[in-house]
C-alpha cells in the first residue's frame, strides 16, 4: 500500500511545502553525489589497484549500486517522508528499526557538508595559487565563506535551493565534458603531449590482476555514488513524491555511471595506457587539472578548479538541506527537541535543523583548522566517518526492503544489494587501515549504538 506522511505541521501549524518538479528532484541526488568533485579525486585510487583499466572499477561500482538502490527504490515508491529512510525502514520493520536507520544516516548528513565545504576550500586555495593571488592562503576563511554561502542558499525556499543545484552542477560537468572532448581530440589526431592516442585498452585488464583487486578497486568507484539517496528526504516537498522520489534516484544512478566511466576512461587515455602512464596517473593530485593545464592551457585547469568549488559548494547545500529535513523529522515526532522541527513561515525551509547541522559543521571546521589540519585531511576524515555510517545504513534499508517485498523472487535483488554494501564496508575495514582511519569504525559504531539506546528507551 502507498502512503505519504501526514501533511506536516510546526507548533506554529505551518509545514513542508510541495515545490518540486521532476527535474528539482533529480537534482538534489545529482548534486549531493557532486559528480565534478567525484571524477576529480577518485579515479586515482582505482588507477592504483588496476592501473590503465580504472574505467571497469566504476562499470562495476555503477551495477553494484544499482542492486543497493533497488531496495531505496520500492521503498521510496510506497512510502514519501522528510526524514527518508526514518520513514522508509519505519514503514516495513517498525518504528524503531526507522529511528535506527534514520541515526545512522543523520550520522553521514551532519557531517558531509563540511566535507564538501573542505573541499570547496581545497580547491579555492589552489585557484589562487595559480592565479598568483596567494601561495599558501589559510584555508578556514575559504571554508567560512563557503559555509555562510550554503546556510544563506539552503535557508531559502527548496524550489531554490534545488534549481541552486541542478545550475552548479550542470555547469560543472558541462565543463568537465568540454576538456574531456577536447583531450580526446588531441589524442585521436596524435597531437596528445603525454600519451598513445584512443585505445580500448582501458576496459581491458592488465595480465595477472586478480577479481579480488578489481572488486577492491571498484569500492573507490562505489563511493562516488554515495548520495544518489538524498532524494528520499524530498518526499514531503516533491509533486507526485512517489513516482519522482525513486526516479529521481535512478536517474542520478544512471547520469553518474555514464559520466564516470566515460571521464575516468578519457583520463586513463590521456596520461598513457604504459606503465609511465599509470603511474603519473595514480600519483596525481589533482588528474583533471593535471590534464587540463598539459593538453589545454593553465586557462581551462583554472576554470576547472572554479567548477570543482561550484561542484563542491552544490553538495554541501544538497547535504545541509537533507540533514535539516532528518532533524526536522525527528523534531515534528518529538523524538529531539521541538524546534528541530520548526519551519520558517516565509520560506517553508526547516529552519530549526538547518541551523543545528550548520552550527554543527561550522564547529568542526573550526575545530580542524585550530587543530592544524589541512583541508584535504579533514574532507577525508569526515569523508570517512560519514561513508562508514552510510554503509550501515545502506544495509539497514535493504533489510527492510526484504521484508517489505515478502516472499518473492524479487528478494534476490535487495540481497544483492546487502551483499555489495557489506562487501564496500568490510573493505573499508580490513586490512586494518593506518591512523587515524582505524579509529573511525569505532567512532561509527559507537554513533550507531547511541542510536540503538535511543530506540529502546524513547517511547
Amino acid at each position: 500500500m502507498a502512503i505519504t506522511a501526514p501533511r506536516p505541521r510546526s507548533a506554529a501549524g505551518r509545514g513542508l511545502r510541495r515545490q518540486l518538479g521532476a527535474l528539482q528532484t533529480v537534482s538534489v541526488s545529482v548534486g549531493v553525489m557532486a559528480p565534478t568533485l567525484a571524477v576529480s579525486i577518485t579515479g586515482v585510487q582505482a588507477a592504483r589497484l588496476i592501473g590503465r583499466a580504472a574505467p571497469i572499477a566504476y562499470v562495476l561500482a555503477a551495477v553494484g549500486v544499482g542492486l543497493v538502490a533497488y531496495g531505496f527504490v520500492r521503498l521510496s515508491g510506497a512510502v514519501a517522508h522528510a526524514g527518508s529512510v526514518y520513514g522508509f525502514v519505519g514503514r516495513a520493520l517498525g518504528p524503531r528499526a526507522g529511528f535506527v536507520a534514520g541515526w545512522a544516516m543523520l550520522g553521514t548528513y551532519l557531517v558531509f557538508p563540511a566535507v564538501s565545504i573542505s573541499a570547496a576550500a581545497v580547491f579555492g586555495r589552489a585557484l589562487l595559487n595559480s592565479l598568483g593571488v596567494a601561495g599558501r592562503a589559510a584555508w578556514l576563511p575559504l571554508a567560512l565563506l563557503a559555509w555562510a554561502f550554503v546556510w544563506l542558499v539552503a535557508a531559502r525556499q527548496i524550489r531554490t535551493a534545488a534549481s541552486s543545484l541542478l545550475g552548479f552542477e550542470a555547469a560543472s560537468m558541462a565543463l568537465i565534458l568540454v576538456a574531456m572532448v577536447l583531450i580526446v581530440v588531441k589524442l585521436a589526431a596524435g597531437d596528445a603531449p603525454r600519451a598513445q592516442g584512443v585505445t580500448a585498452s582501458v576496459f581491458q585488464l592488465p595480465p595477472g590482476t586478480s577479481l579480488a583487486t578489481v572488486a577492491l578497486a571498484s569500492t573507490f568507484g562505489f563511493l562516488s555514488f554515495a548520495g544518489f539517496e538524498s532524494a528520499g528526504s524530498m518526499g514531503e516537498e516533491a509533486h507526485r513524491p512517489l513516482r519522482l522520489v525513486p526516479s529521481s534516484m535512478v536517474i542520478a544512478i544512471a547520469v553518474g555511471g555514464v559520466f564516470y566511466v566515460a571521464c575516468i576512461a578519457v583520463q586513463s587515455m590521456a596520461f598513457g595506457t604504459d606503465a609511465a602512464g599509470v603511474r603519473a596517473f595514480a600519483a596525481a593530485d589533482a588528474p583533471l587539472g593535471d590534464l587540463a593545464h598539459t593538453y589545454i592551457g593553465r586557462g581551462m585547469a583554472d576554470a576547472l578548479d572554479v567548477a570543482a568549488i561550484v561542484s563542491a559548494l552544490g553538495a554541501g547545500l544538497g547535504c545541509a538541506s537533507v540533514s535539516a529535513r532528518m532533524l526536522y523529522a525527528f523534531g515534528r515526532d518529538r523524538v529531539f527537541d521541538r524546534r528541530l522541527g520548526e519551519v520558517s513561515s516565509a520560506t517553508g525551509a526547516p529552519a530549526g535543523g538547518l541551523a543545528f547541522v550548520m552550527l554543527f559543521d561550522l564547529a568542526l571546521l573550526v575545530a580542524f583548522a585550530a587543530g592544524g589540519a589541512e583541508p584535504m585531511q579533514a574532507f577525508f576524515y569526515l569523508a570517512t566517518i560519514g561513508v562508514l555510517s552510510l554503509l550501515a545504513m545502506y544495509i539497514f534499508t535493504n533489510v527492510a526492503a526484504m521484508r517489505f517485498i515478502g516472499r518473492s523472487f524479487e528478494l534476490v535483488l535487495p540481497a544483492a544489494g546487502i551483499a555489495v554494501a557489506g562487501y564496500v564496508l568490510y573493505h573499508n575495514l580490513t586490512p586494518v587501515p593506518p591512523s587515524p582511519f582505524d579509529v573511525f569504525p569505532y567512532l561509527v559504531a559507537a554513533w550507531l549504538a547511541v542510536g540503538v539506546v535511543i530506540a529502546v528507551l524513547r517511547r
